[in-house]
């Protein structure tokens, strides 16, 4: 069975505590819930397997088609690095309130305690009200025994670098690094297939049952880099019909494709699977004879690596957030 096709997978919505109605509205997530704060668009996660919702592998799920067709779904030296790990973990997320203030583990740390990977991720921010902001990293260097002793004080928010967002904004957020997403944000998000999550302040919230979410105070004070850093955002420029550099580590490559028109595609010299998130407008992804799938604004689209040459054609100004792995 092939898989030359541009391939679309059922989202996974989550219900958060922090999360609101924007996924449903605005793109059209199917949910009865008004509390949805991430869609997982293409999940690996044990638990959490994405489903293909179109096609010849409609009906069957991530880990499967992985493990039948390896490299020719993902990229040879993809597969030799990962094997039937999937490497990427893709969401929209809707943060109605502000989400706590974490961080997350290197691959060393996350190994040697969950036997998982690290979270290295990125943002990109689709849509922010008047007072959304986020935290990123520190406005400061400190040493751990100032950030405990602000955590203990509740003064966190006094050493903790925050921004005003708007859309198109990116951020990295490499392991080690504070952050949270602030009320009033949406936003786009790639990042290292891992759910491991250090909580260290969740703004004294509690449930219907008066529980406070679990913390991780003390796991979080060896995961932290407590050095600041001059600037947090990433800057790119948008050139229309073409792929316009954003984020590049060792872990994924994102670029920013802005299409009014038609772009050809040629991905011969990569040896990756290529995810496009739509972040703004819509685009057909033209391929083989005559075939195309269509991928709307808050919608998500995985690219083989068998699938070399396609075209992306639009009639409206588009924005498309390209994944892949070097």
């Amino acid at each position: 069975m092939t898989t030359n096709y541009p391939i679309k997978f059922e989202p996974i919505l989550k219900d958060k505590i922090w999360g609101g109605d924007k996924l449903k509205a605005l793109f059209n997530k199917k949910s009865t819930r008004d509390d949805i704060g991430e869609s997982w668009e293409i999940s690996d996660v044990n638990g959490n397997v994405s489903v293909v919702t179109n096609g010849p592998l409609k009906g069957q799920n991530l880990q499967e088609i992985l493990k039948a067709h390896k490299g020719d779904l993902v990229g040879q030296k993809v597969y030799e690095n990962f094997g039937d790990n999937f490497p990427l973990l893709i969401k929209f997320i809707d943060a109605k309130e502000a989400l706590s203030i974490q961080v997350h583990p290197d691959d060393v740390l996350a190994k040697e305690r969950h036997n998982s990977f690290g979270k290295t991720e990125m943002w990109y921010v689709m849509q922010a009200e008047d007072h959304g902001d986020l935290i990123v990293g520190f406005n400061k260097d400190v040493s751990k025994e100032s950030y405990v002793e602000h955590l203990e004080n509740k003064q966190l928010l006094e050493i903790m670098n925050q921004e005003k967002v708007q859309k198109g904004a990116c951020y990295f957020i490499p392991t080690g690094r504070i952050h949270a997403i602030g009320a009033g944000v949406l936003l786009a998000e790639i990042q290292q297939t891992s759910d491991i999550t250090y909580r260290v302040y969740d703004w004294d919230r509690v449930d219907d049952q008066g529980n406070g979410r679990e913390l991780h105070t003390e796991m979080a004070l060896d995961a932290i880099n407590y050095k600041a850093e001059s600037k947090y955002t990433t800057d790119y420029d948008t050139v229309v019909n073409a792929s316009s550099p954003m984020v590049d580590c060792e872990y994924f490559t994102t670029n920013m494709v802005a299409v009014d028109g038609e772009l050809a595609i040629d991905n011969t010299a990569k040896d990756s699977f290529v995810i496009y998130m739509c972040v703004e407008g819509e685009a057909r992804i033209h391929f083989g004879d005559n075939q195309f799938e269509t991928v709307l604004k808050g919608e998500t689209i995985l690219i083989p690596a068998s699938l070399k040459s396609y075209q992306i054609k639009s009639e409206v100004y588009s924005e498309l957030l390209e994944a892949y792995i070097k």
